[in-house]
C-alpha cells in the first residue's frame, strides 16, 4: 500500500471502491491546501459543459471550467502557472498557483497573453474538514501521491487521467482501468 501523507500540491486518486459518490468517483484532486485547519482540492478530470465565456460573457474564450468540486459550486475558482501575470496568487507547489487578481485574469485573457495551457478554471473546489481526509484516508478512499507533472498538470487530458493513474500504480489497480465507470453495466 502507498503510504505517502498528503501535502499541498499532492494529487488524490480517488479509489475504485468509492463507486456511487457522484462527486469524487474515479476523480483526480490536486490538494491546493493541507493543514490541521482542514484541506482544500481541485477535481482535475471532470470538465463541465460550460465554457469560461458561457459563465463571464466579457470574456472572448471558450476555455474548459471544470467540476472543481461538491463545495460552492456558485464560485469560480482558478489555478495557473502565470504567478508572474496574476497578482495576489498563492503558491502551491511546483510552480502551480492558485487564485489572484480575476479581473486582470479577465484582461489578460481577452489580450490573449493567458493560453488555456496557462490556466484551468473550476466551479466549486473539494474541501475536508481538520482531520477529515485523514480518516478518508484510513478508510482507504483515496490514494496519495506526488504530482509529478508539476505545473504541467494544467494542461493534462481529462478524459483518460484516473485511468492513468490506475494504470500506473499497476497490480489490481490496472484491472480496474477498463473497469466500467458504473460495475451494475457490466
Amino acid at each position: 500500500m502507498i503510504t505517502i501523507k498528503p501535502k499541498k500540491g499532492h494529487l488524490l486518486i480517488a479509489e475504485p471502491s468509492i463507486i456511487g459518490d457522484t462527486s469524487f468517483n474515479r476523480s483526480v484532486v490536486l490538494l491546493a491546501d493541507h493543514t490541521t485547519e482542514g484541506s482544500i482540492g481541485f477535481i482535475l478530470n471532470k470538465p463541465l459543459e460550460y465554457t469560461l465565456r458561457d459563465l463571464v460573457p466579457d470574456t472572448l474564450v471558450t476555455f474548459k471550467v471544470y467540476n472543481g468540486g461538491p463545495v460552492e459550486q456558485d464560485n469560480l475558482y482558478f489555478i495557473h502557472k502565470v504567478p508572474d501575470l496574476i497578482p495576489e496568487s498563492i503558491e502551491i507547489s511546483l510552480g502551480i498557483y492558485w487564485g489572484g487578481d480575476f479581473d486582470m485574469v479577465l484582461s489578460l485573457i481577452n489580450q490573449g497573453i493567458i493560453k488555456s495551457s496557462d490556466i484551468r478554471f473550476f466551479l466549486g473546489y473539494s474541501g475536508w474538514e481538520p482531520f477529515q481526509l485523514e480518516e478518508e484516508l484510513e478508510t482507504n478512499s483515496w490514494i496519495v501521491t506526488e504530482n509529478v507533472y508539476k505545473k504541467s498538470i494544467i494542461e493534462k487530458k481529462d478524459s483518460s487521467f484516473w485511468k492513468e493513474k490506475m494504470l500506473e500504480l499497476g497490480g489490481e489497480y490496472s484491472i480496474w482501468s477498463n473497469a466500467p465507470e458504473n460495475p451494475s453495466y457490466n
